[in-house]
């Protein structure tokens, strides 16, 4: 792992795409979901055993780091925060560029754990 100085902004290095990795740094950036991690985690490897196939784990892993780059990044999280405090807004107008900007902050988050 690198220092935070070598990652500008952000909050903690991206973590490796591991269910250790990224449940260590959710530890670090949103200790209050580790229950929610845990039983989506639970229900990933049901499913992969049921279905006889790792694409909920590799669903499980990539919605967890695309969440933690969302948290470990200020700026993402920033974003994030007022789109969703605007989604229910009584401007339609207001609302409607809310879901687009989470949207964006979502895709951005994707695309960066996905490289």
């Amino acid at each position: 792992m690198s220092t935070q100085s070598d990652h500008g902004h952000e909050l903690i290095p991206r973590p490796e795409q591991t269910p250790e990795a990224l449940r260590a740094a959710l530890a670090v950036v949103a200790p209050g979901r580790l229950e929610e991690m845990r039983a989506s985690k639970d229900d990933a490897f049901a499913k992969a055993v049921e279905w006889q196939s790792l694409s909920p784990v590799r669903g499980w892993i990539l919605r967890w780091a695309r969440d933690i780059e969302i948290a470990r990044r200020p700026d993402l999280s920033a974003r994030y925060t007022h789109a969703e405090q605007h989604l229910e807004h009584e401007d339609s107008v207001v609302a409607q560029e809310a879901l687009r900007e989470l949207s964006a902050v979502l895709d951005e988050a994707m695309r960066a754990v996905r490289t």
